[in-house]
């Protein structure tokens, strides 16, 4: 009995993690697998003989088993890289596989195609704008449309009260009027505060460097006529007549005549 044979008994009969049964049929899970069915042909594990298709970081790759390459794990597969254009690849594909099954290169080839096109797919919704959706908690929106319609209260207010602000304000400047306050009362206040201003301006006297300079001249002065004084010195008065009655007195001292 062939060994691969062997291998597909236990697998079908036994149990395989790969396998998955449904009231339809059997599936693989296995990602080697070209078609996704449990069966003989299908079946990775089971054939020593085996191609198929992957991809890794969007390049698109041919891997291909062979019986001599099956005792050697690590060797086990042979990785080719196809080509972007679909034709070229399509020929690398028939080019490495010319001698094997039809029904395996059929299957190479689908696969190949559905890559492709789920490539291509994918880029074009990496380019597009995508939706997300994502889950909100009843709680947390409720508080959330609380909180809005206190803001908007906020604003609406704020938004009164600056408008009542302005227009005081324009109607303040226009008739200059006071708010709040009786208008005779005020002028008086004006009055009381500008009589006191006037008297507190009268009371204060401003000097210069020159008034004390004539302030010192003055005290010396008075200082010489005290030492004047002082000092012993002869009057003689002259009595002149006049026809008037008034009388007009000469005061004359004697060390002006000695002089």
């Amino acid at each position: 009995m062939n060994s691969d044979d062997l291998i597909w008994q236990l697998i079908s009969k036994s149990f395989c993690s790969f396998m998955v049964k449904t009231k339809t049929g059997k599936f693989c899970r296995n990602e080697d697998n070209v078609t996704g069915l449990c069966n003989r042909h299908s079946c990775p594990l089971s054939n020593s003989q085996y191609a198929t298709i992957k991809e890794r970081d969007g390049i698109i790759y041919l891997y291909v088993k062979a019986p001599e390459r099956v005792p050697y794990p690590i060797k086990q597969w042979e990785r080719i890289k196809l080509k972007k254009n679909e034709e070229q690849a399509i020929e690398q594909i028939n080019e490495h596989l010319r001698y094997w099954d039809r029904w395996i290169r059929t299957r190479v080839k689908l696969r190949f195609l559905r890559t492709r096109d789920y490539l291509k797919r994918m880029r074009r919704l990496a380019l597009s704008r995508q939706k997300k959706i994502e889950t909100i908690n009843r709680k947390v929106e409720r508080r959330e449309l609380r909180r809005e319609e206190k803001a908007l209260r906020v604003a609406k207010l704020s938004r009164t009260v600056e408008k009542e602000l302005l227009e005081r304000i324009r109607v303040a400047t226009s008739s200059k009027e006071i708010y709040n306050i009786d208008q005779s009362a005020f002028e008086k206040a004006l009055e009381t505060e500008e009589l006191e201003e006037e008297e507190e301006e009268e009371e204060i006297v401003y000097t210069s460097g020159s008034d004390l300079e004539e302030e010192e001249e003055i005290e010396d002065f008075a200082d010489a006529m005290q030492v004047d004084e002082e000092e012993p010195a002869l009057v003689t008065v002259e009595a002149g007549t006049s026809s008037s009655d008034n009388r007009k007195v000469r005061i004359r001292f004697e060390n002006d005549e000695e002089s």
